[in-house]
């Protein structure tokens, strides 16, 4: 039995609950393997992700991926948080292979923490992974935390932002964005 599941099995004794119950034999062993692919982003490296999956582009037009979803835990109940992202830049002579795109949110989702950081981690990554400083990163998302316990308040969504360079910089830019990332269907 490894640590995790050790721990699992106390938490287990802890609520009352009978670790040796036809029911929770396995539940450790279960709960530790989830909680470890659930933050399997500590352990994934943005460059092995990348896998040279940057591009040459004369393109300087606002490039846009909308409503990447992901699930996250938050650090503070271990409970999950899920929505989705939306990413833009303006590229610098080099543009990101879509599918990296999503690659990164998951990354950094799969790691115990707040949305706000999650949020500024995406978009720092990015700015430095693409040697621009345009950079524009939203998030909308559900919190258990919210919905399961505490306030019990199910409607609530939570949104973030992080605009970087132009994005922050000139509010028409920013409007565009907010408009493009809001349309519900592509023509």
């Amino acid at each position: 039995m490894t640590d995790l599941e050790s721990s699992i099995t106390n938490i287990l004794i802890a609520l009352r609950e009978d670790p040796a119950r036809e029911g929770l034999i396995n539940t450790p062993k279960r709960v530790a393997e989830s909680l470890t692919y659930l933050t399997k982003g500590y352990h994934e490296n943005l460059d092995a992700i990348l896998n040279d999956a940057i591009f040459d582009s004369p393109n300087t037009d606002m490039v846009m991926l909308r409503d990447i979803e992901f699930y996250s835990l938050c650090e503070h109940h271990l409970l999950p948080f899920f929505g989705a992202c939306n990413i833009a830049y303006f590229p610098k002579g080099k543009v990101i292979g879509v599918s990296k795109l999503a690659r990164i949110v998951d990354m950094f989702a799969m790691r115990l923490q707040i949305q706000e950081t999650l949020t500024l981690n995406i978009a720092e990554a990015l700015q430095s992974t693409l040697g621009t400083p345009d950079i524009a990163v939203t998030i909308q998302a559900k919190h258990m935390c919210m919905m399961m316990r505490g306030v019990s308040k199910q409607s609530a969504t939570m949104s973030t932002s992080s605009f970087l360079g132009t994005f922050q910089e000139h509010e028409h830019i920013r409007r565009e964005f907010m408009l493009r990332a809001s349309i519900d269907q592509l023509s």
